[in-house]
């Protein structure tokens, strides 16, 4: 077994026996995914001034109350949201997607810009593994961090004190403090 494993998809019992049926672990995490779809629908849904609706739906999504603060400008889009923290001060602009089952944290002041997405869930590179495993990794991004437009945050990324990440740049790789990521770049850099 690799060490990117994270949640087997079927019942490892009864895949053996030559049965595909979902293991108890996906089949719950495919429960809130659906809730949480379902909440992030009427979310997207109401008047933009509806504060109070907001809030209740978003307690519901979190699990708790917004912290103090905290500004989220929906459309908002989450598959878990009870492992997603957010600290004093973020700002999440129009259109941002956090897959957050794996966990992800904003520290303190953090700005997300419209349409970034941060993702810490995938699937194994192996075709043979893809359909049978879950991978993932949580995303950890410190204080005062700036995430431009359209970003995106992969799985397992440490993002430092103060860095600016720039609209559109893919993040694979953990970002030191005080420091600019710029540009998408996707090469090939396996084959099979």
């Amino acid at each position: 077994m690799t060490g990117d494993r994270f949640m087997r998809i079927h019942d490892p019992e009864l895949e053996a026996r030559g049965e595909r049926v979902l293991g108890p672990e996906f089949r719950a995490m495919h429960q809130r995914v659906m809730e949480v779809t379902a909440l992030t629908s009427r979310l997207n849904a109401l008047p933009f001034d509806d504060e109070a609706g907001k809030a209740e739906l978003f307690e519901q999504i979190l699990g708790r109350p917004l912290p103090d603060r905290v500004t989220i400008y929906p459309p908002f889009y989450t598959d878990h949201g009870l492992r997603l923290d957010l600290s004093e001060r973020v700002f999440v602009n129009q259109g941002c997607t956090f897959l957050d089952y794996a966990g992800i944290r904003l520290g303190d002041g953090v700005m997300v810009g419209p349409k970034a997405t941060f993702i810490t869930m995938g699937h194994p590179v192996d075709p043979e593994e893809r359909r049978a495993w879950l991978t993932g990794s949580p995303i950890d991004v410190a204080e005062n961090v700036w995430i431009g437009a359209g970003a995106t945050i992969l799985p397992g990324v440490s993002i430092g004190r103060d860095a600016v990440i720039a609209a559109g740049a893919v993040v694979a790789d953990d970002v030191p403090a005080a420091s600019l990521v710029t540009g998408p770049k996707g090469t090939v850099s396996r084959r099979w």
